[in-house]
């Protein structure tokens, strides 16, 4: 596409920032077996040429969509899925020094998020300084529990003020469950993405909000894709039963309160307008941000889904960039 035809075509649609947009390391296609098993080859081969693409179809697809600036990630599970600690923290640094080296070729248009060797809070929190603060991303996604272990653990309070210092949000992004739920035993088709991640993720967020997380550190941003994991349509029943079924557990304010303050989600891979107005109901839309969930969703669909979304112009501006500037001081 020549530069003026990209001019043209951008210059038609809305402009737009991108926070869930995946690529692969070389060398980091072993821990992703998990998330790519059951995918047919001739998809598999498509998204594996998607994932390790900077210069050409990416670039293009945004052109097309105008998305302007995307935040880039490593794809799931990464290194979360990495048995040897000493290890991950090697291979988090080699991941991020070649996504630095792919964004040095096109600033304008790419962000980090970095690889984060979560098992241990003083690796995940060495390694966050240093992608933020010479690396220069804008904070982190990771893909989940690392091995059973969920962040809610006391042990990451280190870890969660080192991100309250550095100013940037996780991106908590789904993995699959270290022990699979007995209800989804023989039905694998709900334990990934279908059902199974949105669980598994939305559980690992509620469990950083009750065990009071954002009470010790309330500046902390935490990201949510999907619509939010499904938690922003159950605000008013967290704070109907919690009211109830507390188990002592005591938070400075009502579960609800945290779920568009602390936690904000992206419309990744739901591309839904009926979902889309409930979620800036219960949460504002300074906390709704636009995204895609590059290679594994079409880009097309979700552009066109926002920009046909019933919204007013100036709350579409916020979910498709205006919320994005503001957290990620673009």
């Amino acid at each position: 596409m020549s530069t003026m035809s990209t001019i043209s075509t951008m210059s038609n649609r809305i402009r737009k920032i991108a926070l869930e947009e995946h690529f692969s390391t070389p060398g980091f296609q072993g821990y992703s077996k998990s998330f790519t098993q059951h995918i047919a080859p001739e998809v598999l081969r498509d998204l594996a040429a998607r994932l390790t693409d900077f210069d050409e179809q990416r670039i293009a697809e945004m052109d097309r969509a105008g998305i302007d600036y995307t935040i880039l990630s490593q794809t799931g599970p990464s290194v979360q899925g990495e048995p040897d600690a000493t290890l991950a923290i090697s291979r988090a640094k080699e991941s991020n020094d070649f996504l630095a080296g792919q964004i040095a070729r096109h600033p304008a248009r790419f962000g980090g998020f970095a690889t984060l060797p979560m098992h241990t809070a003083k690796a995940a929190s060495d390694e966050l300084t240093r992608a933020v603060r010479e690396l220069g991303f804008k904070g982190a996604l990771v893909n989940g529990h690392t091995l059973g272990v969920y962040y809610d653990d006391r042990s990451y309070d280190s870890f969660w003020a080192t991100m309250q210092e550095l100013d940037v949000p996780l991106y908590l992004h789904p993995t699959d469950a270290f022990v699979n739920p007995r209800v989804l035993d023989g039905h694998p088709e709900l334990a990934g993405a279908t059902w199974g991640w949105g669980v598994e993720t939305g559980s690992h967020a509620l469990r950083l909000l009750f065990s009071g997380v954002f009470d010790r550190f309330p500046k902390l941003k935490i990201i949510l894709g999907h619509m939010g994991e499904g938690l922003p349509f159950l605000r008013w029943r967290f704070d109907s039963r919690f009211a109830v079924y507390s188990h002592g557990v005591s938070l400075e304010r009502a579960p609800s309160e945290y779920i568009g303050t602390n936690i904000l989600i992206t419309t990744s891979g739901v591309c839904s307008a009926p979902a889309l107005i409930g979620a800036i109901g219960e949460m504002g839309a300074h906390a709704v941000m636009f995204s895609v969930d590059y290679p594994y969703e079409s880009t097309q669909i979700a552009a066109e889904f926002i920009e046909r979304a019933p919204l007013d112009d100036a709350t579409r501006a916020l979910v498709c960039h205006g919320n994005a500037e503001r957290i990620f001081r673009l």
